[in-house]
C-alpha cells in the first residue's frame, strides 16, 4: 500500500495529504476517548489500548493523558510496560518498547523528522525513522528520544536526557546529548539507591 511505503520506509513525504489526514483523524478520535476515561474505568482503558495500538502486551498500563500523532496505531508495546502521565509518542512510523520497560512522566519518543534544508522544510516535507527500546529499561522523567534510535535491554536513562544515538545493553546513560555513564555492575545488585542496601535476597 502506498501509505505504508510513505510512512514506514524513511522517504520524504507531505503529511497534510487527504489520505493521511483522514486515517489519522480516526485514530485521534480513539485517543480522545482514552484520555477522557475516569480513573475507575480501568477495563475500558485496556479495551481502548487494544484498539488503538499496533501491539499491546498483557499488563501494560499507560497513565492518561497520553499524546500520540497516530493514537498509538504504530506503537508496539510488550507485556507489563508502564508509562506515567504525559507520554508523547510521535508515532508517524513504528515505535517498539520491550517487556517490563518503565517510562517516567513527560517522556517524548519521536519518529518524525524534517529536512535541514529550509526550502524543503518550508514546503512541509517530513520523513520518519523507527525507534526501538529494549526489554526491562527505565526511561527517566522528561527524556527525549529522537528518530532512528535503538536502545538495548536493561538500560537506565537519567531524567532529562536527550537520546540522539544508539545505546548498548546493560548501561546507565545520562545527559544532553545522552552518553553512557557506566555499565550496570555488581554494586547495583547490592544497593538500590545511593547508600541504601538491599535487605535479603529479594531478586528471584
Amino acid at each position: 500500500m502506498e501509505m505504508n511505503r510513505v510512512l514506514h520506509e524513511g522517504k520524504l513525504y507531505l503529511p497534510m495529504g487527504d489520505e493521511v489526514m483522514s486515517l489519522q483523524l480516526k485514530c485521534l478520535e480513539k485517543l480522545y476517548d482514552f484520555n477522557q476515561t475516569r480513573p475507575s474505568q480501568l477495563e475500558r482503558r485496556t479495551e481502548l489500548l487494544k484498539e488503538m495500538f499496533a501491539e499491546i502486551g498483557e499488563g501494560c498500563y499507560i497513565e492518561p493523558p497520553f499524546h500520540s500523532n497516530w493514537g498509538g496505531k504504530h506503537c508496539h508495546f510488550g507485556k507489563m510496560v508502564y508509562a506515567n502521565f504525559n507520554l508523547t509518542c510521535v508515532d508517524d512510523t513504528h515505535i517498539y518498547v520491550g517487556d517490563y520497560t518503565l517510562i517516567g512522566p513527560n517522556v517524548t519518543i519521536a519518529t518524525a523528522g524534517h529536512p535541514i534544508q529550509p526550502q524543503m522544510r518550508e514546503q512541509g516535507y517530513q520523513y520518519n525513522m523507527p525507534v526501538h527500546i529494549g526489554r526491562n529499561c527505565w526511561i527517566g522523567a522528561g527524556v527525549v528520544i529522537v528518530p532512528g534510535v535503538t536502545i538495548g535491554d536493561n538500560v537506565v536513562i537519567g531524567a532529562g536526557s536527550v537520546v540522539t544515538k544508539d545505546l548498548p545493553d546493560n548501561v546507565v546513560a545520562v545527559g544532553n546529548p545522552c552518553k553512557v555513564l557506566r555499565e550496570v555492575d555488581q554494586r547495583d545488585y547490592e544497593y538500590y539507591f545511593k547508600d541504601r542496601r538491599m535487605e535479603g535476597n529479594i531478586v528471584e
